[in-house]
C-alpha cells in the first residue's frame, strides 16, 4: 500500500471548528478585549497586561506606525527576546495589514544585515542592548526608523518569581530613535482598518528551505489560525488554561504556542523573558500553571533544581515537550510525571516554518514513543521517493511531503526556490522519515545540509558568509559533527590565505565570537591545503564530513 495519510474527507476530523468565525488573530484579541477586558493575557513576573490593554496598546502602535508612513504589506521587523513588547508590537503590526518578520535576538552584525536587506524594511523594533548591532547596520540598509524598548519596563517593582539580571539594567534611550513606550503613549489618531484576505501575507518567518541563504517563508492569516486551532486541539488549551510561555516568540513554535494559542483561546500566558529552572518551579506554583511546551534539557534542569520539592507542580498536567539535544523518552517522561505529582509528558509535533509547524501532535492516549505523533486533521503527509518523487509504501523511509491549509505561499523573493519546495500545494520539507499504517509519523533525518546545534537552524553557506571575512582566510566550508549535548556543533574546515599560516584555531573561534551568534560559532576548526569540489568549483561538503 503507498504512503499517503489524509485527514481530508473525514467528517469526524475533517476540519477543526473555529472559536469563533474564520478571521485573523488580532480580530480574536478584539473579541477577548470585549467580553473578557481585565483578564490577564500575559503575566511578567507578576505584572499583569490584561486583554483590554493589549488591544489597546497594540492599536496605539499601529497608529504611530501609520503615522511614519508603515502601510499595508511593508515588512517590520522585531529584533527582541520574550517580553510584553513583543506581544504588542507583534499584533500591532498585523493590525496595520502590515507583515511581521523576527530576528533572533542573538544575531550580530551580518546576520541582522542580511535578513534586513532581503526585506527591504524601514522599521524596526530592539531590545535596547540590542542598538549596537542595530546601529552598525543602519547604513547599509534602508532601515529609516528604530524603536528601542527595555526589557525592564514592564517589570513590577517587587516581582513575584525571580527576574534575570541582565534585564534589570537601567533604561537606555538612543538620540535619533523612537522609544517604544513614549510612542505608545504619545500615538494621535487611528490606524486605518484595511480590508485584510485570509491569504494575505502577515507573518515572514527566516529560514534555509531545502538549501543556501535564509529566505523569508511567507505566511499567511489563514495559515496562522489554521494551525493555532489545531494547536489547541492537540494542546487541550481553552480559555481556563494558564501556560507557561518560555519558548522564544521570535521563532515559529515560541510563536505558536506563546502568542496565537493564547490570543485565540483567551487564556492567560505566564511569559518568561529566558528559560531558568527555579523561576520555572516558582511560576508553577504561584500561578497554578496547568501547560507548559517545553524542551527536554528544560525538563531535566527542572528536575535537578535543590529543593524543588518545596514547590506544588500538581496543578501542572500537560506538557508537549521538544526532543532537541535530549531525547524525550518513555523514562524521561515517567520521572517527569512522579517529579511533578502526574504532569503528563509526551514528544510536541513535527513541522518547520513552511507550513506554520505542528503538522502532527501525539495522541495523549495512545503515544507511540520515537514517533513524532499523527497528523493534524486537515494535514495530508506523503512519504515519496527523493529521487522519483513516487509515494513509497508505509514502513519504508522516504522524504516527507505535506499539505494543509498552513502551507506558505512560497520564499520572499524567490521563485525558484518556491517551485523547488512548494510543488503542486505541497511542501517538499528536505527532511527524511517514516510513516506507518496507524498514522504515525516518525522523523529520521535531513537530507539537506542544515545542521541542528540546540534545535537552532544553522545554514552552512551563512556561516562560511561570515567566516571568508576574516582577513587570514581563503576558503571555507561548514560542516555539523555530533555532538551529546546540543545534536550537533559546528566544525568549519579553512584554507588561510598564504601569509597567514600563523594564524591559529583559537584566533578563528575568538574572531567567530564576535561576529556571529554564539550558536554557530564553530565548536572545532581544522585547517587544510585545499577543499573538495566539483568542476565549476561547488565545495563536496559531503567529502568533509566522510573526511
Amino acid at each position: 500500500m503507498l504512503c499517503k495519510s489524509t485527514t481530508r474527507g473525514d467528517k469526524e476530523v475533517n476540519s477543526i471548528p473555529y472559536l469563533q468565525e474564520e478571521k485573523p488573530l488580532h480580530e480574536y484579541l478584539r473579541q477577548h478585549a470585549r467580553t473578557q477586558p481585565d483578564k490577564p493575557a500575559y503575566i511578567w513576573y507578576g505584572n499583569t497586561l490584561s486583554y483590554a490593554e493589549l488591544d489597546r496598546l497594540s492599536d496605539r502602535f499601529a497608529a504611530r506606525l501609520h503615522g511614519l508612513g508603515v502601510k499595508q504589506g511593508d515588512r517590520v521587523v522585531l529584533f527582541l527576546q520574550n517580553c510584553p513588547q513583543y506581544a504588542i508590537a507583534h499584533f500591532g503590526i498585523q493590525k496595520l495589514g502590515a507583515i511581521v518578520s523576527p530576528c533572533s535576538p542573538l544575531f550580530k552584525k551580518h546576520e541582522l544585515e542580511y535578513q534586513v536587506g532581503d526585506l527591504g524594511a524601514e522599521v524596526i523594533v530592539a531590545a535596547d542592548n540590542l542598538y549596537p548591532v542595530v546601529q552598525e547596520v543602519l547604513d547599509r540598509t534602508q532601515l529609516r526608523h528604530v524603536f528601542l524598548t527595555s526589557y525592564g519596563d514592564f517589570l513590577p517593582t517587587e516581582p513575584t518569581i525571580d527576574v534575570p539580571s541582565e534585564i534589570r539594567i537601567p533604561k537606555q534611550r538612543v538620540d535619533g530613535t523612537l522609544d517604544l513606550l513614549d510612542a505608545l503613549r504619545e500615538a494621535v489618531g487611528e490606524a486605518p482598518s484595511p480590508v485584510l484576505a485570509m491569504d494575505d501575507v502577515v507573518l515572514m518567518t527566516y529560514t534555509s528551505g531545502t538549501t543556501g541563504m535564509p529566505k523569508g517563508a511567507m505566511l499567511t492569516y489563514r495559515n496562522a489560525l489554521f494551525k493555532t486551532a489545531g494547536a489547541t486541539y492537540a494542546a487541550g488549551v481553552d480559555s481556563s488554561t494558564v501556560t507557561l510561555a518560555i519558548a522564544p516568540l521570535y521563532h515559529i513554535a515560541g510563536m505558536l504556542m506563546g502568542l496565537n494559542v493564547t490570543i485565540y483561546t483567551g487564556a492567560t500566558a505566564v511569559l518568561m523573558y529566558r528559560f531558568d529552572p527555579a523561576p520555572v518551579l516558582q511560576a508553577i506554583d504561584r500561578y497554578q500553571i496547568s501547560h507548559w511546551y517545553s524542551i527536554a534539557p528544560m525538563n531535566v534542569a527542572v528536575m535537578q533544581v535543590p529543593g524543588a520539592d518545596k514547590y506544588n507542580l500538581r496543578s501542572l498536567k500537560v506538557n508537549p515537550c521538544t526532543s532537541f539535544g535530549i531525547t524525550l523518552t518513555q523514562v524521561l517522561a515517567d520521572q517527569w510525571r512522579d517529579f511533578t505529582g502526574g504532569c503528563q509528558t509526551f514528544e510536541a509535533a513535527y513541522g518547520l516554518s513552511e507550513t506554520h509547524t505542528c503538522d502532527t501532535c501525539t495522541p495523549r492516549d495512545a503515544i507511540k514513543w520515537g514517533t513524532q505523533g499523527k497528523l493534524l486533521p486537515g494535514v495530508e503527509c506523503r512519504i515519496v521517493d527523493q529521487q522519483s518523487g513516487a509515494a513509497l509504501p508505509f514502513g519504508e523511509m522516504g522524504e516527507i511531503t505535506l499539505r494543509s491549509a498552513g502551507n506558505f505561499k512560497g520564499y520572499w523573493n524567490k521563485p525558484d526556490a518556491t517551485a523547488a519546495s512548494l510543488r503542486d500545494g505541497w511542501v517538499y520539507t528536505g527532511d527524511m522519515g517514516t510513516l506507518d499504517a496507524d498514522g504515525y509519523l516518525t522523523f529520521s533525518g535531513r537530507f539537506k545540509e542544515m545542521i541542528k546545534v540546540s534545535g537552532y537552524s544553522v545554514f552552512p553557506e551563512e556561516v562560511e558568509t561570515i567566516l571568508i571575512k576574516h582577513p587570514a582566510v581563503r576558503q571555507a566550508a561548514v560542516i555539523g559533527i555530533p555532538d551529546p549535548n546540543k545534536g550537533e556543533v559546528i566544525k568549519a574546515v579553512i584554507v588561510r590565505k598564504p601569509e597567514a599560516s600563523a594564524t591559529t584555531v583559537e584566533d578563528i573561534i575568538a574572531w567567530s565570537r564576535e561576529q556571529m551568534s554564539a550558536y554557530k560559532v564553530p565548536k572545532t576548526v581544522e585547517f587544510r591545503e585545499e577543499l573538495p569540489a566539483t568542476g565549476t568549483g561547488k565545495v563536496l561538503r559531503r567529502l568533509l564530513k566522510d573526511g
